[in-house]
């Protein structure tokens, strides 16, 4: 054999190998999507809270700053 022809046997195969190996990862990747979809309705269906009352819409509470340990302290040392 020819040597071009060596090295183009040898890059097409390690195309169809990658080819391959990709067509392997996406059959994997959308049978797991699917059963992962699956298991998630389950437990939706499972975990769906019963009818709520009409009531009042709660506020939002505001988040606590991260500062608020040394807020307080700063605060009661003022107050005295």
């Amino acid at each position: 054999m020819e040597a071009e022809a060596v090295i183009l046997l040898a890059i097409s195969s390690w195309f169809l190998v990658a080819a391959a190996m990709l067509w392997g990862m996406l059959r994997i990747a959308r049978r797991h999507a699917r059963d992962a979809d699956e298991r998630q309705a389950e437990t939706l269906v499972r975990l769906a809270p019963p009818p709520a009352r009409r009531s009042k819409p709660r506020r939002h509470k505001q988040p606590r700053p991260a500062f608020a340990p040394a807020y307080r302290a700063a605060h009661r040392f003022a107050h005295r």
